[in-house]
């Protein structure tokens, strides 16, 4: 071939110095070289980088770039959703919000336990944060487990779906409530317990009529008459009669049946039990607010966030959606003080509590 051998030019002149004579080059390879390269079609400048994989590459960067185009995708059907549908995009973005603080609390569930199991400490002896947050798993996951089983059935899911759009406030856990519906979910939920507040305090004033102690009973019953006429109690006043709630007749073991039914409903607690589960689950409910109590004095009032301090105000009795963060930490200093002060035989004044204490502060009767 008439360029298969270059024995002059720049490679002849090059064999000749190198003294190996003429060097002789494929022409299939020749014109490989001097072939002009072709242009790259503008859909490959026009694709996501993570779609220019190799098959060479690291697992590790191939599934990061598989989350990369995941995101990119999905921030795409989000924006598309705002801008269409921007009613269910409010209930979208709630639902996978909830989904993601579910997950991660599981994880920082699991942490704790790893950690209890460890250390081998109980539940009382945890930082006052990992303990709320164990309680408060614990009650979610109790109103999640039913609708996890009914969900069971092949196609029952569809149902379940729609249940819990038309009922949310019934069957959806607090990670999936919008705050429109928190704000009016707290403010339903505390309406219902409130209607016992009235109850529990008559009931206290006609029980205390018959104890013999003349000055405990005076304490008492102006105690009472205090609240009834609208006006807040004082701690020092809660603790000078806290021996009646000792023993008889507002011991916990001593309360009457109508009493205790009551107290369980200002804790979100069912009344329709026999009783003496009843008793049981009243007492270890208080017993685990004084546990939580112990913990936040010693984390400091002061170190809560605003949405710890009003959710920590509204779990112990008080309404706190109406009531600024200022007016929630200067009630939940009160709280603590008296909850610090008490045995645990006396734990039936901090159920009682729970309700002489909120019913007249401040903003609390919207």
């Amino acid at each position: 071939m008439a360029l298969s051998r270059l024995g002059c030019g720049r490679g002849g002149l090059h064999g000749g110095l190198l003294g190996v004579g003429p060097v002789t080059i494929p022409a299939n390879c020749l014109r490989r070289v001097l072939r002009v390269p072709e242009p790259v079609p503008a859909w490959r400048a026009l694709r996501h980088p993570a779609c220019c994989l190799s098959t060479k590459t690291n697992p590790k960067a191939l599934l990061a770039a598989v989350i990369s185009q995941f995101k990119y995708a999905n921030g795409k059907y989000e924006s598309f959703l705002e801008r269409t549908f921007p009613r269910f995009y409010v209930l979208y973005s709630t639902f996978m919000k909830g989904c993601q603080t579910l997950f991660s609390e599981a994880k920082e569930i699991r942490r704790i336990k790893l950690n209890m199991s460890l250390k081998k400490i109980d539940f009382h002896q945890l930082p006052y944060r990992e303990m709320e947050r164990l309680r408060q798993f614990r009650r979610d996951l109790i109103k999640a487990i039913p609708i996890g089983l009914l969900s069971l059935p092949p196609f029952a899911n569809y149902l379940i779906f729609l249940l819990m759009y038309l009922f949310p406030r019934q069957l959806l856990i607090r990670h999936f409530w919008t705050p429109k519906q928190q704000f009016e979910f707290l403010n339903i939920y505390h309406g219902m317990r409130r209607e016992v507040y009235p109850e529990i305090i008559d009931g206290l004033e006609q029980v205390t009529r018959f104890v013999a102690d003349q000055q405990l009973r005076d304490q008492m019953q102006e105690l009472c008459t205090k609240v009834q006429s609208g006006s807040h109690p004082e701690v020092a006043k809660l603790l000078a009669v806290r021996s009646l709630f000792a023993g008889h007749p507002l011991g916990l073991q001593r309360l009457r049946i109508w009493q205790v039914k009551a107290l369980s409903r200002v804790l979100f607690l069912t009344p329709h039990l026999p009783i003496i589960f009843l008793r049981y689950r009243l007492r270890s409910h208080v017993l685990e607010l004084q546990h939580l109590d112990r913990a936040m004095l010693k984390l400091g009032v002061s170190k809560l966030s605003e949405e710890e301090v009003k959710m920590a105000c509204y779990i112990r009795g008080l309404n706190s959606t109406h009531l600024s963060p200022s007016e929630c930490q200067k009630w939940l200093k009160q709280w603590v003080q008296l909850s610090c002060e008490l045995k645990d035989v006396e734990v039936s004044l901090l159920a009682h509590s729970m309700v002489l204490l909120s019913t007249n502060y401040l903003g609390a009767k919207e």
